[in-house]
């Protein structure tokens, strides 16, 4: 991570919140909706609750972090330091 971008702040962390929340919204309302149409039989909508969504929502919480800023790498991790 560059040193000129700032770390990402209290903004940041609600703005991941809501789209986390956002995208499992979506992500259901999708799902619902090829149900109801017909397009998934009821397997596969149970095999897609269980198993794609939290991928899905894996995916959706990975594009959220590096377009928030919380991308860091191991260059930017300082040593911890404990007082005694």
């Amino acid at each position: 991570m560059n040193a000129s971008r700032p770390a990402p702040g209290p903004d940041a962390a609600r703005a991941f919140r809501l789209g986390v929340v956002a995208g499992a919204i979506v992500g259901l309302a999708v799902i619902g909706l090829l149900y109801w149409t017909g397009a998934l039989t009821l397997l596969l909508f149970a095999y897609t609750l269980a198993l794609l969504f939290p991928v899905y929502l894996v995916l959706v919480a990975v594009v959220l972090s590096v377009w928030l800023g919380y991308d860091r790498d191991a260059t930017a991790l300082r040593p911890v330091k404990v007082d005694r």
